[in-house]
């Protein structure tokens, strides 16, 4: 063999290795998305943007070097056949909104990374072991520390003051009930607020129980995060306006279909920050020390016209505060 011909093939045996190193760092890592809602939802798809968004800034582009499987249910009971679907495929991280969502993969998978949003007791549902050390293969974002139902309540009875008993309305299948019911309970009496405990677990049981609140005098509603109420929303704001009865929500699409009061985490800016936990776990972070993070974004929405039908006045301060004011 002459010289040359040496050289070169030595020259090229050398570079093989660069060459699957060039050719690995362009394989498809694969990303799992199991969402709450349809995949029509709006809200869903402006959280797959902005995650999707979010991904780019970090180098991770759809078909170039990821590809996110998104999965979306058609009805509650789809969950569990949708996480096994999922983890089937063996993903290398699956990105989850909501208790049911996470506890339907957790059911699934011990090793496969999961990265949640729309969480609000992770510790009480088994998803962690503390906030600070997750210690599993689960972590993510807190959607709502307990505390945030005793801020609902006082939303409420700043924007309607005569209000003396308020219903918390939620499905514990679906939320962590208890959860918000210890939080409102430690606010209540400093409010001059009877708490009434109302769970739901359909259309014909929010519908009973708001019936039963409009006889009571001096009352109103608090609707934490649960999707029984999401899928019954217009059922919800409608017998509001029937009964004349204030109510505060937990998402601002409650309040732009009609209903009075919302104070809300940013759903939008939690999954920007999902994102970047996806990308630490793709660059091999563990999730069982990638600490679960607190919410640090609220926003309050007014709706203004619906005050006026229950003969409210929004104090100006309130208004002041408030990041969008629905006319």
């Amino acid at each position: 063999m002459r010289r040359r011909e040496i050289i070169k093939l030595i020259g090229g045996a050398a570079a093989w290795p660069f060459v699957a190193r060039a050719q690995q760092s362009q394989q498809i890592r694969r990303i799992g998305n199991l969402t709450y809602y349809v995949e029509s939802d709006p809200d869903v798809k402006l959280q797959l943007a902005a995650f999707e968004e979010s991904l780019q800034k970090f180098g991770w582009t759809e078909s170039h070097n990821i590809h996110i499987d998104n999965r979306f249910p058609a009805g509650k009971d789809q969950y569990q056949p949708l996480a096994r679907q999922l983890v089937a495929q063996q993903p290398e991280v699956i990105f989850a909104e909501s208790t049911p969502v996470t506890a339907a993969l957790q059911r699934e998978t011990r090793t496969i990374p999961i990265v949640f949003v729309a969480v609000s007791d992770p510790i009480g549902s088994g998803f962690v072991t503390s906030l600070a050390r997750p210690g599993g293969n689960i972590t993510g974002l807190l959607y709502y520390e307990a505390s945030i139902s005793g801020k609902w309540l006082a939303l409420l009875k700043e924007i309607a003051p005569h209000l003396t008993r308020a219903a918390l309305v939620a499905n514990p299948k679906a939320t962590p009930y208890d959860y918000f019911l210890r939080g409102a309970e430690a606010a209540a009496p400093s409010l001059a607020i009877e708490l009434l405990q109302c769970p739901v677990d359909n259309a014909a049981d929010i519908e009973r129980v708001i019936e039963s609140v409009a006889r009571i005098p001096n009352g109103g509603l608090v609707l934490p995060p649960d999707a029984t109420t999401i899928v019954n929303r217009d059922l919800i704001i409608s017998l509001a306006a029937r009964y004349r009865l204030p109510a505060v929500y937990a998402r601002r699409d409650f309040v732009a279909a009609g209903g009075l009061i919302a104070y809300s985490s940013d759903i939008i800016e939690q999954t920007r920050q999902a994102a970047s936990y996806v990308d630490q776990i793709l660059r091999r972070a563990n999730p069982a020390e990638l600490p679960v993070q607190a919410p640090t974004k609220f926003q309050t929405f007014v709706n203004l016209k619906t005050a006026r039908t229950l003969g409210l006045d929004v104090p100006p301060l309130m208004l002041v505060r408030a990041d969008e004011v629905i006319e």
